[in-house]
């Protein structure tokens, strides 16, 4: 089948909308989860962190796998997979199932995702010009739409469980329509033979700064709903905007990322970058106010929203190195810093407060902005 270059980045922005819509509607119930369940923070970061020990794992074999299959081809069995733990959140009693339910969301969420960005380098290279924000915005915005549902769904008569499986199953179908009119990658563009070894010289700096940016996103992704509701007193559907007010302001940064990046260096953009998330979380955890709260997110939202683009645009250019493995090796650099955020936050809040633990973001963040020329010196 002959595939069109418009008609597969229309596919490819479907499947990082979709992709977005699972990790939002992870998001919005992991209050869900945590009441389900009976969780405090410190067991509800450990089964965060089976999520980012699964995505660790398929990360050091993705190039291998992308390069065999094809990015279409994992995207459509990875998607549907992702979308199907997503749905089991709430389906199974026990805690050590949510612990297995989390490392396959972790695998095949991580899996689709390299698949993904390997096939917008290879759209961004035969365009000529750049895309990768665009599509990312994608990610945001199904972000957006997700948390939205989330906050609609008692309005609409939806349990929690109902919720999840109109969000996965709706989700599923259209990866498996979106996969079939991608671009077609030849291996040796997509991937290596190889497994991913720890990444060294400019893949490690970007790797680096991977992990700040996504240490501060992924606090985002799994703690600013519960911290709206604990922290702030508010109800489950305002709460759900807190994922909505970031995931919105992600969005419009990124659709409006190509524009910026085609005029601004990689170093002053990762230092504003740095500076405007830091300054927004620490708006939301100094003024006691839900409306605030939302305001802040979505400063944090806007100021991180070029900060992977920009990491994996750069990543799949180093050269001697594959697009899949240099987006992989920076991945799994970034991952190694999910992974250890969530259990350091809520190892804090156990002990002290969500507020407490959620200064680590502003910290993380203004790391990244002050190792923003050392790090993107080799990009």
């Amino acid at each position: 089948m002959t595939v069109s270059l418009a008609g597969a980045s229309g596919a490819l922005r479907t499947q990082f909308f979709v992709l977005g819509v699972m990790f939002a509607t992870w998001g919005v119930h992991v209050p869900t989860v945590k009441a389900h369940y009976g969780l405090g923070e410190q067991a509800l970061a450990l089964a965060m962190l089976a999520g980012g020990v699964g995505a660790l794992m398929a990360l050091a074999q993705a190039g291998r796998i992308v390069g065999r299959f094809g990015p279409s081809n994992v995207a459509a069995a990875m998607g549907v997979l992702c979308c199907a733990s997503v749905a089991s959140l709430l389906a199974l009693p026990f805690y050590a199932a949510l612990l297995v339910v989390m490392l396959a969301f972790g695998i095949t969420g991580s899996l689709l995702d390299v698949a993904v960005n390997v096939e917008a380098t290879e759209i961004e290279r035969q365009s000529g010009r750049p895309l990768m924000s665009g599509f990312h915005g994608m990610f945001s915005l199904g972000g957006m739409a997700g948390a939205g549902l989330g906050s609609a769904a008692p309005a609409l008569g939806l349990t929690a469980q109902g919720h999840l499986f109109v969000a996965t199953g709706l989700g599923a179908v259209a990866v498996l329509v979106a996969s079939r009119a991608m671009l077609p990658v030849e291996p040796a563009a997509a991937g290596e033979k190889h497994p991913l070894s720890i990444p060294r010289g400019p893949l490690l700096l970007l790797g680096v700064l991977a992990s700040m940016g996504l240490i501060t996103e992924g606090a985002m992704y799994d703690w600013s709903v519960l911290f709206m509701q604990q922290e702030r007193a508010s109800d489950a559907s305002t709460a759900a905007l807190a994922y909505a007010s970031f995931s919105g302001a992600m969005a419009a940064g990124r659709f409006a990322g190509d524009w910026v990046r085609a005029r601004t260096s990689p170093t002053p953009l990762m230092r504003v970058s740095g500076v405007l998330a830091a300054a927004g979380m620490a708006l939301a955890l100094a003024v006691p106010s839900p409306v605030v709260a939302l305001t802040g997110f979505a400063l944090v939202g806007l100021g991180l929203s070029n900060v992977v683009p920009v990491l994996f645009s750069a990543a799949s250019q180093v050269p001697g190195v594959s697009p899949a493995h240099g987006i992989a090796a920076v991945s799994g650099v970034g991952y190694l810093g999910m992974m250890a955020g969530p259990p350091l936050i809520g190892l804090v809040a156990e002990h002290s407060s969500l507020t407490a633990g959620l200064v680590v973001v502003v910290v993380f963040a203004v790391f990244m902005a002050l190792s923003a020329k050392r790090a993107m010196r080799g990009a």
